[in-house]
């Protein structure tokens, strides 16, 4: 495979993604920063350059990699990451999308065998409920979840330990409880991403 290289954060900040203010993070956080990586990832060289970096990382790091059947993501934001990354690889990419009760399911026309390995990606893990739920949910199917990977790792991960996780970038943004967030208090208007 071709040995792709960038600075990841840099390519954000290039491209507008790397946002500062006051922001309602998917996990119910507050933080000074946000990654819109859908601001990266609309274009195709960003996105394949991603994607590859993400695929020989596995490829360097995963042991059983010519196990693994598919990779899936949380849509929206994670299927074209997921489409991306499979490609490199050379295996079927899958999502899971919102299934109206606060979970994810894999839709019927996507067949999971029982016992099949899988890879979930996501573009950034804060908590990592999002690409967790997409894994529950191909689990529920019969999968087998093999490893997490994602473009960045902000540090607060809570996805079991049994579930090993590679990411490109690992950036400890600060964050805060809703309830306790210093940007509320200075009167700074929250904005949902």
């Amino acid at each position: 495979m071709m040995a792709f290289k960038m600075d990841i954060l840099e390519t954000y900040k290039q491209t507008g993604a790397y946002l500062e203010g006051h922001f309602l993070l998917a996990s119910g956080r507050h933080s000074p920063f946000f990654l819109q990586s859908t601001t990266v990832l609309q274009h195709p060289e960003h996105i394949d350059a991603i994607g590859n970096l993400l695929a020989e990382k596995l490829k360097n790091e995963l042991d059983n990699l010519d196990e693994i059947d598919f990779v899936i993501g949380p849509a929206m934001g994670g299927v074209t990451l997921a489409y991306v990354v499979a490609r490199a690889l050379n295996k079927r990419a899958l999502f899971a999308e919102k299934d109206g009760q606060g979970g994810m399911l894999v839709r019927e026309a996507l067949p999971i065998e029982a016992g099949t390995k899988f890879i979930a990606v996501e573009d950034v893990l804060t908590t990592g409920g999002s690409v967790h739920k997409a894994v529950l949910a191909a689990e529920a199917k019969g999968g087998n979840c093999q490893a997490v990977a994602c473009i960045i790792d902000r540090g607060l991960s809570k996805l079991p330990e049994t579930l090993p996780l590679y990411s490109l970038v690992t950036l400890e943004f600060p964050t805060y409880e809703a309830n306790n967030c210093p940007l509320c208090d200075d009167g700074l208007t929250l904005q949902e991403v």
